[in-house]
């Protein structure tokens, strides 16, 4: 987190020198992925909704921190072990991983409305549940397995993406976000995050 605290002196000074300032809301639409140890796994369709600050500190430049609440993870079928009296058996399985996510966007605005943006990320893991879907033994299974124990709870990412923003408050934009750490809390584990999101804001 100590990397972070370098973007408050920039805050600040934003904030300071007259800069403009609006606050907004944003939902939008999310398509997951999990690399790695998951590489195979296919991508799972979830939301993001949460609210921001524009502060627009130069004609053409902006920063904007978010505060997200993120649904991620991925999807994948084949093959898993139950136990000894079962054994093997064709599943669906689905990561579902939710985030408290802080994004910490630069924007710059070549023209009017229209903007670039990029900039790091940090997610806080709030819920993580393997559910796995199969018939065994002539029954359905359809079961919640915690995974917290097995992931971390920080995640360190890069955002770009890009935007526009209406002259009536509303605004758009998407964005991709390379996970930047191994999430995997287990050894030899290997996991990244990958998110591209669309979506919608207003400003106030």
């Amino acid at each position: 987190m100590k990397k972070y605290l370098c973007f408050i002196p920039l805050l600040a000074l934003a904030i300071n020198s007259n800069a403009q300032t609006k606050f907004g809301a944003k939902a939008g639409l999310n398509i997951s992925n999990l690399s790695g140890n998951s590489q195979n796994a296919d991508a799972k369709v979830g939301f993001h909704v949460g609210g921001y600050a524009n502060i627009k500190f130069a004609d053409k430049f902006a920063f904007q921190p978010e505060l997200l609440y993120s649904t991620q993870g991925a999807k994948e079928s084949g093959e898993i072990y139950v136990n000894e009296q079962i054994g093997d058996v064709n599943a669906d399985v689905k990561y579902k991983l939710d985030y408290i996510n802080v994004p910490l966007m630069f924007k710059f605005y070549p023209t009017q409305g229209f903007n670039i943006e990029a900039g790091p990320q940090v997610g806080f893991l709030v819920s993580s549940k393997l559910n796995v879907k199969t018939t065994a033994l002539g029954q359905k299974i359809d079961q919640d397995v915690d995974m917290k124990d097995y992931l971390k709870s920080i995640d360190f990412g890069l955002n770009i993406g890009l935007g526009y923003e209406f002259s009536n408050g509303l605004n758009a934009g998407a964005r991709y976000n390379f996970g930047l750490s191994n999430i995997s809390d287990e050894n030899g584990g290997k996991i990244k995050n990958s998110v591209f999101s669309i979506g919608l804001g207003y400003s106030f």
